[in-house]
């Protein structure tokens, strides 16, 4: 079995030392570069040997040694193992891939020139015609990667690559939102076309159904599932943890008010919560039900939504959008309460305590199928 050839380690450390020579410029996409070219360096070392379970291995740990003394931390072989997985699920990262012999100086000739997307605004830059999916962007760090690189799915991986960038999530919410499945519950409701376009385009917003998840996933309020648990406790709850409430809503989500009086005739009603919708202009009116959804229920929301449309909204508002969150409902319920022109402004969602399964939604999906089939 051939031992670690002096030719891979030196292209190794000149990567290496190129990187650190440009961390200036930009520290996220010189190591993104970095990563990707060693990567690159690994696999094809590994291709001028033989089996890659016996090879790799050893070519790995070997590589580890030498770079861990000369370098520090950070080149275990679990490391060299995830550039090594990272030059193979992105293989078009870099576009024009570099001669070895500009090694010392090509990193931060890719930084400089990728770094030109930096001051396009992030929608624009989404819109260009520089970048798609796949390739190298300055706002995706090293440890967003590495989360992207757990999703097997080409697609989907592309859809959480343009809503991070757009969103602007940490690794840690990027996380967070494929572990909550964010692209199966947005693909649930759409159809070819519409799943094609979050894998191009991300998550578009033109109707209120775009807006809207079924089901809206909670689990971060830390709550058990109890049949004691009362609405003021999740809207207490929700409130506490605000922000990551309206980054699982979805963009476009500003808060307004909670717990908004309306009297009518000396009558006096409370809406749960109250937002505006930035991109949709219009306000969402969100109840809260621990239980199971009621056809009251559907009628006190239909009441808010009125109010509102005859009383809060301007001339530059679209009409009021009325959301409930449940933790159980019967469509049929939800279908006959409503009608066919009220299900356009007001929608049923459930809430989940605890991050969803695949097959808990692939459970939701064949509900839902059987719901809409005609008899």
């Amino acid at each position: 079995m051939p031992s670690l050839s002096s030719s891979l380690y030196t292209r190794v450390r000149q990567i290496l030392e190129s990187a650190r020579a440009g961390v200036a410029r930009s520290v996220n996409t010189t190591q993104v570069v970095a990563n990707w070219l060693i990567g690159r360096e690994i696999v094809e070392a590994e291709q001028g040997g033989k089996l890659r379970a016996a090879y790799g291995k050893k070519l790995l740990l070997s590589l580890s040694g030498r770079l861990t003394k000369n370098f520090g931390r950070g080149y275990s072989p679990d490391n060299l193992e995830a550039f090594r997985s990272f030059y193979l699920g992105y293989p078009r990262l870099i576009s024009e891939i570099p001669s070895r012999k500009l090694l010392p100086s090509v990193i931060s000739e890719i930084a400089s020139r990728k770094s030109d997307l930096s001051s396009l605004a992030i929608g624009s830059a989404l819109s260009a015609e520089s970048w798609k999916p796949g390739f190298l962007h300055p706002n995706l760090a090293w440890s967003l990667y590495r989360q992207l690189l757990k999703v097997e799915s080409p697609d989907v991986r592309a859809f959480y690559e343009i809503e991070a960038i757009q969103q602007c999530w940490s690794a840690r919410e990027l996380e967070r939102q494929m572990a909550s499945l964010l692209y199966e519950r947005l693909a649930k409701s759409r159809d070819k076309a519409g799943i094609l376009r979050l894998a191009t385009k991300g998550h578009e917003i033109a109707v209120p159904t775009d807006i809207f998840k079924d089901p809206v996933v909670i689990e971060f309020l830390g709550l058990p599932e109890s049949h004691r648990l009362a609405e003021s406790d999740v809207e207490q709850a929700l409130l506490n943890q605000l922000q990551t409430f309206l980054l699982e809503l979805g963009k476009g989500f500003a808060f307004v008010a909670r717990q908004q009086r309306l009297t009518l005739e000396g009558d006096h009603f409370y809406i749960d919560l109250v937002f505006y919708h930035v991109v949709l202009k219009c306000y969402v009116l969100l109840e809260l039900k621990v239980g199971k959804l009621t056809h009251g229920d559907l009628g006190q929301l239909q009441l808010y939504v009125n109010y509102y449309d005859r009383e809060k909204r301007t001339a530059g508002d679209q009409p009021t959008l009325g959301l409930i969150l449940c933790t159980d409902k019967n469509d049929a319920v939800v279908k006959y309460t409503l009608g066919a022109e009220q299900e356009k402004k007001i929608f049923a969602s459930r809430y989940k305590l605890h991050l969803p399964t695949e097959a808990a939604l692939q459970a939701e999906v064949r509900r839902e199928l059987k719901h809409l089939a005609p008899p």
